[in-house]
């Protein structure tokens, strides 16, 4: 008999990502301080990668401690700029001067994911896509934020790639899945091979 599928998240991207590929899995959100998690890393000097997948792992491990039996998906995504790391924008002004500074400049995307059972991890991996996005100007990014409001505050870059946000970039390379945050081929592969779904 196969473990129960629990998705360790509360964003509504993700748990689309997994419904639209079939699965049959319980979403719960993970009750974890991620700032707390990343001011006690910045001792360690992670790569952006390393936090995206530290994140994953924790909100992983503190689902699936109150879980057991149960295969536990976890991801988080990061946003680098050169050595820059971005989190989510705390206010729209905050969301100004992210796109300010995403302006006319490639950044990564950077989106882990870990699966814990009982808890021991059993696979972890990361995916990263490289986007470029177009000079703004003052007055766009203005315009752009009053149209889409407070849901820019949801997301790492002040950004919705399945919104609006697509306007904002004039390249991209990287799957869709790793920019909404959930490396999904690579994440079927494994439960695949972990006998987790149908193969």
């Amino acid at each position: 008999m196969t473990k129960p599928l629990i998705l360790a998240s509360q964003s509504p991207f993700r748990r689309a990502l997994m419904e639209n590929a079939g699965l049959t899995f319980k979403a719960i959100a993970a009750e974890i301080d991620e700032r707390a998690i990343e001011v006690e890393l910045e001792r360690l000097s992670p790569t952006p990668s390393e936090t995206a997948l530290h994140l994953a792992e924790a909100k992983a491990r503190a689902v699936g401690a109150t879980n057991p039996g149960c295969l536990v998906i976890g991801s988080d995504q990061t946003l680098s700029l050169g050595g820059r790391v971005f989190h989510k924008p705390a206010d729209l002004e905050d969301a100004r001067e992210h796109l300010a500074a995403l302006s006319g400049k490639t950044h990564a995307l950077n989106s882990g994911v870990v699966i814990v059972a009982d808890g021991e991890v059993k696979w972890r991996h990361v995916s990263t896509a490289r986007l470029t996005m177009r000079p703004l100007t003052e007055a766009f990014i203005d315009r752009h934020l009053a149209r889409v409001g407070d849901k820019v505050l949801r997301s790492v870059g002040a950004y919705q790639m399945e919104g609006e946000g697509i306007q904002l970039f004039e390249g991209i390379d990287g799957d869709y899945f790793t920019i909404i945050g959930l490396p999904m081929l690579p994440l079927l592969a494994q439960l695949r091979a972990m006998g987790a779904i149908d193969a």
